[in-house]
């Protein structure tokens, strides 16, 4: 069973992830869990790291060859997933192919200068889907989670994150505001409407963590049963 934590930086997906992890180990479910980009295991998101920080020329200019580079990451450890998913672990992952949606998305309403609507009818969300799940088969998610939070929550966060780390600088889609605020609206229109398989939507600005982990865990473990 596949189940993928989305949400802008700062969001809160790793301290989310991590908690989940805890309990459906403490259930003795067998659990997997991967975080996307894999910057420092794939070429491809390796190569989409350093445009991120200025490195590779143009190459951030492309959208769409930004989003090919995320896809790839994924399309690399395709097989992977399927076969833990066959053996019947939970597989949580730290972002996953809505992130690829949601950021194109955001940047493609943000570069013809039009204000967000409903994003998730927008022909590159298509053109993602087609990418990810149909040309490279990249395993459909069974449950995705929205972990929702403002962009301005968010960017404290992550600006918090660098300061307490000398050696960690925002990348060009951390430090853009606008293009952030527009993720966030994004991610909730593919939310709302079920974008590829059933979502769950966590307001995580300032949750307890244990409970939401409690309540996804309980949410997960029905779907596993249901599922066997």
């Amino acid at each position: 069973m596949i189940i993928s934590f989305e949400g802008v930086d700062g969001a809160g997906k790793n301290t989310l992830v991590t908690a989940v992890e805890a309990e459906l180990i403490r259930r003795e479910l067998p659990v997997a869990r991967l975080a996307f980009p894999r910057y420092e295991h794939s070429v491809h998101a390796h190569l989409a790291q350093q445009g991120l920080y200025q490195k590779m020329g143009d190459l951030t200019d492309s959208i769409y060859g930004m989003a090919t580079l995320f896809a790839l990451d994924r399309y690399e450890v395709a097989d992977e997933l399927s076969d833990l998913d066959a053996d019947g672990y939970v597989i949580l992952l730290d972002r996953y192919a809505a992130s690829n949606a949601a950021y194109s998305a955001a940047r493609i309403t943000q570069r013809e200068g039009t204000r967000p609507g409903d994003m998730a009818s927008h022909s590159i969300v298509e053109w993602v889907d087609n990418l990810e799940f149909a040309t490279l088969g990249v395993p459909v998610p069974d449950l995705q989670i929205l972990v929702d939070v403002s962009a301005q929550l968010a960017h404290s966060r992550v600006a918090s994150r660098e300061a307490d780390d000398g050696d960690r600088v925002q990348d060009a889609y951390e430090a853009d505001r606008d293009l952030q605020e527009r993720t966030v609206q994004a991610y909730r229109d593919l939310a709302a409407a079920n974008w590829r398989s059933p979502w769950t939507v966590v307001d995580f600005s300032g949750a307890d963590v244990t409970s939401c982990a409690e309540d996804i865990a309980d949410s997960i473990q029905t779907l596993v049963q249901e599922d066997n």
